[in-house]
């Protein structure tokens, strides 16, 4: 085919924590290994030796000392000329994948820049104000990062138009590309590995068993106010139900999360890839209080026949059928979500009868699928290109 035959690179935000977008990235290397992946900032600690061994080029960003690195909100003006930096001259095809500053890259005229869209720059458009609320930035200060946000959605805007094909990783995020960049988009899901997620080993049987026992609900997710974790905790609280939360996040919100949570949560902070899959086969039910534009953790949950608790917004109501993969509530507080996990307890037998039917649902979010239909629609793109070039 055609695309294998293109020089290809990949460019990424940043690689300096681990979650959907970057399993993404991992999954579009597999089909491009020789692609070399660009990134402003890479920490090979946090990344915990994912991606270890690919060839990994980084901005001028990564010169700076690591207090600054480890900060974003002190490097934000200097963000939308990192990635304008990269030297790309030398390929065919570069795919950039994006919620933010990746898919600003400069590239030749004959090459082809296809972007993955995670999401629109969320903090430069629809939550400008809540990014500034939740940086803790004063008054006088916010005067000035409203200035610093509207120079970043004017460069937003510019840079969207440098990318000749979208791809969007939800409806969702789709109808939003459209909304703030006046642009078309195909949608390819995010890939997520079902089967690693729905089968236990048989060397893990005894902790499988030990997780069972303690009877939990499960969040599995980054530690970011965006996410909601707080109202979940507190809700659960109410209830006097066992919650575990795995991830890690802001230091700050974290020691929020903490200090409101019961004594029948229990904060984990990370968890291997290999342990992972028991907790979430074992849980009662996942919840997931956080509007995203696709939502790879409640997949891998259903993946493992667990239901999910969500929020009726963004990819959840793509993902999740009410009724039979999960239950809804309509917006992020404490009595709609005490009350969306009322009704699951009125419905759990009916879900602990359903493992099987959950796990089929959720099935074309396999990693196969997504490497089908991205090289499908990639080659889609290339071939338009140069129909057009010609």
């Amino acid at each position: 085919m055609a695309i294998f035959d293109k020089k290809i690179a990949i460019v990424h935000e940043f690689l300096n924590q681990y979650g959907g977008a970057e399993k993404v990235v991992s999954e579009i290397s597999n089909i491009f290994p020789q692609a070399p992946i660009y990134t402003l900032l890479y920490d090979p600690q946090k990344m915990r030796g994912f991606l270890e061994g690919k060839d990994i080029r980084t901005s001028f960003l990564q010169k700076f000392p690591k207090f600054l690195r480890k900060r974003h909100k002190y490097l934000l003006g200097l963000m939308p000329t990192a990635p304008e930096t990269f030297n790309l001259r030398d390929f065919d095809l570069v795919i950039s994948s994006s919620s933010a500053f990746a898919k600003g890259v400069i590239v030749k005229p004959k090459t082809v820049h296809i972007c993955y869209c995670h999401s629109p720059m969320r903090y430069a458009w629809d939550w400008n104000e809540k990014y500034l609320i939740e940086q803790g930035i004063g008054s006088r200060r916010k005067i000035i990062g409203r200035f610093l946000l509207n120079y970043i959605r004017v460069w937003d805007r510019v840079a969207a138009d440098r990318v000749d094909f979208f791809i969007a990783n939800s409806k969702t995020t789709a109808r939003r590309i459209k909304k703030y960049y006046q642009r078309e988009s195909v949608v390819v899901y995010p890939p997520v590995d079902t089967e690693k997620f729905s089968h236990p080993s048989a060397i893990d049987e005894k902790r499988e068993r030990k997780l069972r026992s303690l009877n939990y609900f499960l969040i599995i997710s980054r530690l970011t106010p965006y996410k909601k974790i707080e109202v979940a905790i507190e809700a659960m609280s109410k209830l006097d139900l066992p919650l575990i939360v795995i991830g890690e996040g802001s230091p700050k919100y974290t020691k929020y999360l903490r200090s409101i949570a019961g004594k029948r949560t229990k904060f984990l902070g990370w968890v291997s890839d290999d342990k992972i899959g028991a907790f979430y086969r074992n849980c009662r039910a996942f919840i997931f209080p956080g509007e995203d534009d696709f939502g790879i953790a409640p997949v891998e949950a259903m993946a493992s026949g667990r239901p999910v608790i969500a929020l009726r917004k963004g990819g959840a109501t793509e993902t999740i059928i009410e009724g039979k993969s999960g239950e809804f509530f309509d917006e992020p507080v404490l009595e709609l979500v005490t009350d969306g996990v009322r009704r699951f307890l009125e419905n759990e037998e009916k879900y602990n009868k359903s493992t099987q039917e959950i796990k089929k649902l959720v099935e074309r979010f396999s990693i196969d699928n997504f490497k089908e239909k991205f090289v499908e629609i990639v080659s889609k793109y290339l071939t338009e290109y140069e129909t057009k070039m010609k």
